[in-house]
């Protein structure tokens, strides 16, 4: 979809369809629908007067103007209650109607902006919110689809017109631009089956990404990763066919060497289980259990694109988990890269495995703080359902801001404990831990097993995506299938990074 901004006005502006906003039960229009009600003959007012349309969050009406308007269409849009608005609340309404407007095979739109002068958000920031919604909201992946796509709808273009060009305006717009095209890189990643995205295929795409974007890039292929010693990485990897790999993207602005932010994602290309193999119902969706890898490279084309003043280091491991006659076993002890000896007690729970040696690995870097995203537990589904993310770490700061970025994001996050008396259960007799506990707090103990690796004094914070990764149903932003979970949630975080106080863990 083109973006486009354009000085004019609303009322003598030639347009297809425009996009009209009204909160629930207002009185007053906003803005640009009162121009428009005044050269349509006051059309938006009969309408609502004559209880067609009163501004429910995401009601909606196309109404075809008179002809002596040069506006065709009027998408009227409900925004809900005033008082409960938000940024997100106009993401989806914006969303919404341009997938209205797409379903009816109008492909293009103009946005008028600002919406009034009372509106809850700045010009900036309701930009940058209809943009990001829009953008969401009408993502598809067609790319491996053959047949009939002449029936596929696509949307051209949204055309946001104002009366002044200011630079909030265009700096929302860009930035929305660039979160989007983040999010829907992580979609796209995602949804790509595992033959095709494969451990090969994705490191070769977080270099692209760095290219692109300036970082530096280091791949540890498996003879290095074998002389550094990072034998959980290895156990799951010696399994597959296909070789793993360890990618490492480092974004320095203006060539800044200052201790990183580290983001660590989970990057299993396709997770049959191993030797502990799972039932076949669903296993097909396994191929999305390298969503933590895919936010984490999108988030870093983001940061990039934005030219965020933090240094930020991406460690990513890839790998398949597979049945095979080198398969890792249950009851293997297999020694990591930070010296500790794991005794495996399920090969399924190879995630916190590969990410051990990230965690381990990520103390070259000193850092000052990392994160790790990962569909890790099935218990994290259970505690918290599918569209939340667990939160766990170490450090009371870090984890509040992630809780306040994930609000201004509209991606959901809910802390649970880390008391240090839960890895009493993942002591292990013959080594230093179990890769696994029993059933009871599946979630937590996955946290507790990953806590071990993170080095010593550094904030650490642990998100489970698991639910969040997929969408099974779809919704205003997420159409059915990935979801690109993390991505804006990072870039919120790093948009107003500062170092975290040394005396919170």
């Amino acid at each position: 979809m083109e973006i486009k901004i354009q000085k004019g006005d609303i009322t003598t502006t030639a347009a297809e369809a425009v996009v009209i906003f009204h909160f629930d039960q207002d009185d007053k229009l906003l803005e640009p629908a009162a121009a428009v009600n005044g050269v349509t003959e006051s059309m938006i007012n009969r309408v609502i007067e004559a209880g067609d349309f009163n501004g429910e969050h995401l009601e909606n009406v196309l109404l075809f103007a008179q002809d002596s308007a040069p506006i065709k269409r009027i998408l009227l849009m409900g925004l809900g209650k005033r008082e409960n608005f938000t940024a997100q609340t106009l993401r989806e309404a914006t969303a919404e109607a341009l997938k209205a407007l797409r379903d009816r095979r109008q492909p293009r739109a103009v946005l008028p902006i600002p919406l009034d002068s009372e509106f809850p958000l700045g010009v900036g920031e309701t930009a940058e919110a209809c943009v990001l919604g829009g953008m969401l909201g009408l993502y598809q992946f067609t790319e491996l689809v053959t047949k009939e796509r002449d029936k596929i709808k696509d949307f051209d273009s949204l055309t946001i017109i104002s009366r002044k060009k200011t630079k909030a305006l265009a700096n929302g717009v860009d930035r929305a631009k660039a979160v989007a095209a983040g999010i829907c890189l992580a979609r796209d990643l995602v949804t790509l089956p595992s033959n095709q995205a494969t451990p090969t295929f994705l490191a070769k795409k977080a270099e692209e990404v760095a290219a692109r974007s300036g970082m530096r890039f280091k791949l540890i292929r498996e003879p290095e990763a074998k002389k550094l010693g990072m034998g959980a990485f290895l156990a799951v990897a010696q399994g597959s066919e296909e070789p793993g790999f360890m990618a490492v993207l480092d974004y320095q602005p203006l060539g800044e060497e200052s201790p990183p932010v580290v983001l660590v994602g989970k990057g299993i290309t396709f997770d049959s289980g191993g030797i502990s193999i799972k039932p076949a119902k669903d296993m097909d969706k396994m191929k999305h259990d390298m969503a933590g890898s895919a936010a984490v490279i999108g988030a870093m084309q983001t940061i990039a694109a934005l030219k965020l003043p933090v240094r930020v280091v991406a460690i990513i491991p890839f790998t398949e988990n597979l049945p095979s006659g080198k398969a890792y076993k249950p009851g293997d002890v297999i020694h990591s890269l930070s010296g500790l000896n794991i005794e495996v007690i399920n090969t399924d729970a190879e995630g916190r495995m590969i990410l051990a040696d990230a965690l381990t690995y990520a103390d070259r870097y000193k850092p000052q703080a990392i994160i790790d995203l990962a569909t890790l537990t099935g218990a994290c589904i259970v505690a918290l359902g599918d569209n939340v993310a667990g939160l766990l770490g170490n450090n009371d700061e870090l984890q509040a801001r992630l809780q306040a970025a994930a609000e201004e994001s509209g991606e959901k996050v809910w802390p649970l404990p880390l008391w240090d008396s839960y890895f009493e259960s993942m002591k292990s007799e013959v080594a230093d831990l179990k890769n696994v506990d029993g059933r009871k707090a599946g979630a937590i103990t996955a946290a507790i097993f990953l806590k071990q690796f993170v080095p010593e004094g550094v904030p650490w914070a642990h998100l489970d995506i698991a639910g969040c990764a997929w969408e099974d149903k779809g919704s205003s932003l997420v159409p059915k299938g990935a979801t690109g979970m993390g991505v804006q949630l990072l870039t919120r975080l790093l948009q107003s990074w500062k170092p975290l106080k040394k005396d919170n863990i």
